[in-house]
């Protein structure tokens, strides 16, 4: 059983994204690529980098996570990236791959 995990990215124009992933290094990198591969919204406010990660044991808790922090309003979410204790678990880059 994979392990899942909800993310949030601050975008360069310090909007936030919510996502999930099982690793969320790659799909970070995937967000700051220009290959297509991360979300549309994401594209046109790179670079993005990752302000909030929770583990969740399943592709189904994660999904309903996802939605429940979506409906969150900015403030709100805000307040969930500050809550996290220390920074997030990994370090991705926020410089864009040449």
């Amino acid at each position: 059983m994979s392990r899942w995990y909800v993310y949030m990215v601050r975008c360069s124009d310090t909007s936030l994204y919510t996502g999930i992933a099982t690793d969320v290094r790659r799909r970070v990198t995937e967000h700051n690529r220009d290959q297509g591969a991360g979300a549309r919204y994401t594209r046109a406010r790179r670079p993005v980098s990752v302000v909030y990660i929770e583990a969740v044991s399943t592709r189904s808790l994660a999904a309903k996570r996802e939605r429940s922090i979506k409906r969150l309003t900015k403030r709100q979410k805000e307040s969930l990236v500050a809550r996290q204790q220390g920074p997030a678990p990994i370090h991705v880059s926020s410089r864009m791959p040449r």
